[in-house]
């Protein structure tokens, strides 16, 4: 039985309450202590193998879920809350906060277990383990800046993207606009860059970060576009992201945004109690973007990285400039949202990667361009091109929870991740004379060896 599952584990991860002082701690009857306010205070430690005091955090996405306020509470909960001691002796912040274990009295109650100790929860509550495998990233510090050739040095430095006579410089940008039928200005077909048009997967491609976007950086006319609406604009601050790709000012700038919002509903006005992400808010619509990478760590521990560039740099003799690989060795994937307060819209596994269900991922634009970020424009671009995105033409909803839950799980990864997770900037949109024109459209639902693939 869920409810008595629950139960069992707040015992255990609290330590156990069988000896000594912890005796003194617990009643004979545990669902009387979960039901009993008085016992919903204080905090509880467990000693590690270390020999230091670590307190552990069990229920904090557990909590968001059941006081996000709206909507349904009926989420699996998994291991999302790993403190390891390894962080801890390199000196790095733990991903998680500190919780009491008197914060199941109030789970238990929420959830109406009081009285019905035989009811379903409708939770899943995994023990927390306080260490884990952990070794050396060797990701670490592959961004590149330099070419590797003579004469390369800065090579992936921002660029003017036209010469002073206002002839292009650079290589197509991104992100472009991406309604069907437009034609950037430059001829990227005639320079055999195709953007990849299988899945990643199928090219071998695996996903090394996850980060978003205040806003989208890429144009859908119709569906996030100028005429986009959401909540009252309030500053987000932007303190956080990688350097000269993705921050320019201590606020992020808004990009386009969705047409779904409602202010006469209630998913898209009751905030959420968000744990996890930060800086996010209900009714926003917000651009993510899935770095993917042939040379990332994929399958092992150091396959997620921030900044996203160690991850897709991470193995060497993969990538090259010459001949010129990247555009079928890198690429990202792109899925615009607007949050809203309703667990009709939960989907579990963010983190890895665009949801391709129904509607979602349906109707994708392919295309050559580079990477992102307000530190690039329509005067400065960025050096990091040409690379395939894919980008879902749609606006979709999404529950906030899902996007809390996505954060969650970034934060137990191997490296460090937590510069991102808040939105970014988004770059102005890429001017018609920096775009590519090989935009090609692929629409999902076909057979394998027979999806309908348009240049438009």
């Amino acid at each position: 039985m869920v409810a008595a599952r629950l139960i069992t584990a707040a015992l255990v991860i609290c330590g156990g309450c069988t000896a000594g002082a912890w005796a003194d701690l617990c009643a004979d009857d545990p669902e009387a202590d979960l039901c009993d306010d008085t016992s919903t205070t204080g905090s509880v430690t467990m000693a590690s193998g270390a020999g230091r005091s670590q307190t552990v955090s069990v229920v904090s996405f557990l909590l968001a879920a059941m006081l996000g306020g709206g909507g349904k509470s009926v989420l699996l909960f998994l291991p999302l809350a790993l403190n390891p001691l390894s962080a801890e002796a390199a000196g790095t912040a733990a991903a998680f906060s500190a919780n009491t274990c008197g914060s199941f009295s109030s789970v238990y109650k929420k959830a109406g277990c009081c009285g019905h100790p035989n009811q379903s929860s409708h939770f899943l509550l995994v023990p927390l383990p306080d260490k884990r495998l952990s070794h050396t990233n060797i990701c670490a510090g592959k961004k590149p800046v330099d070419s590797g050739s003579p004469g390369g040095e800065g090579y992936f430095n921002n660029i003017n993207c036209t010469l002073e006579s206002g002839v292009v410089k650079a290589l197509e940008q991104a992100g472009a606009n991406v309604t069907k039928g437009y034609i950037g200005g430059i001829d990227a077909t005639a320079g055999n860059r195709t953007p990849i048009l299988t899945s990643y997967l199928e090219a071998g491609l695996c996903p090394v970060n996850v980060h978003w976007h205040l806003g989208t950086e890429h144009l859908s006319v119709g569906e996030f576009d100028e005429h986009g609406t959401g909540p009252a604009k309030s500053n987000v601050s932007d303190d956080g992201g990688d350097g000269d790709s993705r921050r320019l000012a201590t606020n992020a700038r808004p990009g386009f945004r969705c047409h779904k919002y409602n202010a006469n509903d209630a998913k898209f006005t009751t905030e959420y109690n968000w744990q996890h992400c930060k800086s996010m808010h209900v009714g926003e619509t917000y651009e993510v973007h899935w770095p993917h990478s042939a040379a990332g760590a994929c399958g092992s521990p150091h396959q997620y990285q921030t900044p996203f560039y160690d991850g897709v740099f991470c193995k060497d003799g993969i990538i090259t400039l010459s001949p010129l690989n990247t555009f079928i060795k890198i690429g990202v994937q792109s899925q615009i949202f607007t949050i809203v307060n309703d667990e009709n819209y939960y989907y579990p596994d963010l983190m890895r990667g665009m949801i391709i269900d129904g509607e979602y991922g349906q109707d994708i634009g392919k295309y050559t361009g580079s990477t992102t970020g307000t530190s690039r424009s329509n005067t400065v671009c960025s050096q990091y091109a040409p690379i395939t995105w894919q980008v879902d033409r749609k606006c979709h909803l999404i529950s906030a929870s899902s996007f809390d839950k996505m954060c969650a799980d970034m934060k137990t990864q191997s490296d460090d991740m937590s510069d991102d997770l808040h939105a970014h900037g988004s770059r102005e949109l890429v001017a018609d004379k920096l775009a590519a024109n090989n935009l090609q459209r692929r629409l999902v639902g076909a057979d394998s060896d027979a999806k309908i693939v348009q240049h438009v």
